[in-house]
């Protein structure tokens, strides 16, 4: 149902709103987390879940409106799957010699780029242009982000993790929006104040007790 929800929302909304949304699930999950430890949020918590609600929101209202059709040329898309494969190699392959927090944070980054990848790739056949070879080449990104998200899981790290996940998965999608499909970016001091803020909730968040024991 989310994925089916988020595909909806590709073709309402450019990649710079809707992306950054995912970031939301932390909101939903601290509560969850909480009851499940029959306890209440903390304050820390809930500042940090007030810190990325308000980034989140900024972010939101700061976004310029982007009316015209999305169209993704058959070049760009090979661009498109061709950056975020040799990003998420080098990400992994990182991975291999680096300390378990390390590991997570690589291997949830790698995941986050093809995640982004792949939203891209989305938000192009709901909404735009496209040939068919887009539609058989969407799974690739998707599955190869699945197996190296549950590898990150596994090391053991899943704050470290669902944080770096976060942050990736968002920042690649708006820029291959950006860069790829046209997708004007908010300008000024502001913006990047809000997804700063952003940045740092989820960061704050991801990190909190309840979370690190679903490791």
């Amino acid at each position: 149902m989310g994925g089916g929800l988020h595909i909806v929302a590709l073709g309402l909304g450019p990649l710079t709103v809707v992306q950054p949304m995912g970031v939301a699930s932390l909101l939903f999950a601290l509560p969850i987390a909480a009851g499940l430890h029959g306890r209440r949020p903390s304050r820390r918590e809930l500042a940090a879940a007030a810190t990325v609600a308000i980034g989140l929101i900024g972010l939101v209202l700061l976004v310029p409106a982007h009316d015209g059709p999305t169209y993704l040329s058959p070049q760009g898309a090979a661009t498109l799957l061709a950056v975020a494969g040799i990003a998420a190699v080098l990400l992994w392959a990182g991975a291999k010699v680096a300390s378990p927090a390390g590991r997570a944070a690589l291997l949830a980054t790698s995941a986050g780029v093809l995640y982004g990848a792949t939203a891209t790739l989305m938000r192009v056949l709901v909404d735009g242009a496209w040939n068919w070879w887009y539609l058989l080449a969407l799974p690739v990104p998707a599955l190869l982000a699945l197996v190296l998200l549950q590898r990150a899981y596994a090391v053991g790290h899943f704050g470290v993790s669902f944080a770096s996940l976060q942050i990736a998965d968002p920042l690649t999608a708006v820029a291959f929006g950006a860069l790829l499909l046209g997708e004007p970016l908010p300008q000024g001091i502001a913006p990047i104040a809000a997804a700063a803020l952003t940045a740092v909730g989820t960061v704050a968040l991801a990190r909190t007790t309840p979370l690190e024991a679903r490791t």
